[in-house]
């Protein structure tokens, strides 16, 4: 999509909490092909349809950042992308100044981290023959990571915060099963309430699991493969509900990612676990999913990309358009959009 700067003034820096408002009390945008309307996000039920399907991420923020020492004892931030299959780290080092992943590291070099533990570089990810951003790496001794990262770590936090924030306040009210690196973004505005109010209204709510690793939010990557677990019933459900003409809502790219993954070309989704490293855009573009809830990414990122997969690239670009000249805020702590290309209840109004 056509670049558009996020305008000054329009990152949200802490937690909506902090300025007065509930977690379900952010700004809403409903985008749809005939209209663009203001609401708040506790609004979410009105704006969907019985047997509509809602389908979220269970995955736990996990507190993946480090802080380690290099061998000329300088403080560098390390962050903890995911662990793989045979134990091994991926992780991303950052410049001493947090302003952006180190590039002028080679394999074998060694991170100290706390307790005595050694971190080793031991080659690129995903790729092992081309280091670049994320990196394998061995642990020495051996620890048990999410009780290690309790112990010593925080949650990752990149330029636009203000500050450090707790783990409760990056974590969704779902979440159940800890392993993403990232905070939580497009499920952040829902609250106990707001579910009840959903399944009330008729529209389900059902899980997944998808572990998101660290995003790069200077480099403007692709995501990296990330694991996921696709429950039978979620995939039952969802196939039903598009077969029954209603719309399956993804909460977040990471929802969308892992759907996308197990949605064959014949439109069945079907239970499935393991990595992903699909990319959706527009060479691939979204086959289950038919609505989505999402925070607002940088602008560059190729989260739009996705999210033009689902919606479109013009109702992206003028929902972007009227955020940035509206005051919206931006990042996991900002204001959120429920793209609903195939139009729906109020299609008619403008806000």
């Amino acid at each position: 999509m056509t670049a558009l700067a996020v305008p000054m003034g329009a990152e949200a820096g802490e937690p909506p909490e902090r300025r007065g408002l509930a977690r379900d009390g952010v700004r809403l945008m409903a985008v749809r092909p005939g209209s663009l309307t203001s609401a708040r996000f506790r609004d979410l039920p009105g704006l969907l349809e019985p047997g509509d399907l809602v389908v979220v991420n269970t995955s736990a923020t996990l507190p993946a950042r480090l802080t380690a020492r290099r061998a000329d004892d300088t403080r560098t931030p390390v962050h903890v992308s995911t662990t793989l299959d045979d134990g091994t780290w991926v992780v991303e080092v950052r410049r001493p100044a947090d302003d952006g992943p180190e590039t002028g590291l080679e394999p074998g070099a060694v991170l100290l981290l706390p307790d005595g533990v050694r971190l080793v570089l031991r080659g690129g990810f995903p790729d092992p023959a081309r280091p670049g951003r994320l990196w394998r790496a061995v642990a020495a001794p051996a620890v048990a990571l999410p009780a290690y990262l309790a112990r010593h770590g925080e949650p990752v936090r990149y330029r636009h915060l203000r500050g450090p924030v707790a783990l409760d306040d990056v974590r969704n009210v779902y979440a159940t099963e800890p392993g993403s690196a990232e905070n939580a973004s497009a499920g952040r505005p829902f609250t106990d309430r707001l579910l009840v109010r959903l399944m009330a209204r008729g529209v389900p709510v059902v899980p997944l699991v998808l572990h998101a690793g660290v995003s790069s939010p200077e480099l403007h990557e692709p995501p990296a493969p990330e694991r996921y677990r696709v429950p039978e019933v979620t995939a039952r459900l969802v196939t039903a509900t598009r077969a029954a003409g209603r719309r399956v809502v993804a909460v977040g790219t990471t929802v969308t990612r892992a759907l996308e993954t197990v949605t064959g070309e014949d439109g069945v989704t079907r239970p499935g676990e393991g990595w992903t490293d699909l990319v959706l855009g527009p060479d691939r573009p979204a086959r289950a999913v038919t609505g989505l809830v999402t925070g607002l990414h940088e602008p560059e990122t190729s989260h739009l990309l996705l999210l033009e997969a689902v919606a479109g690239r013009d109702l992206v670009t003028r929902a972007y358009g009227a955020a940035a000249a509206g005051g919206w805020l931006w990042h996991e702590f900002g204001d959120s959009m429920l793209f609903l290309p195939g139009g729906g209840p109020g299609a008619d109004r403008r806000g």
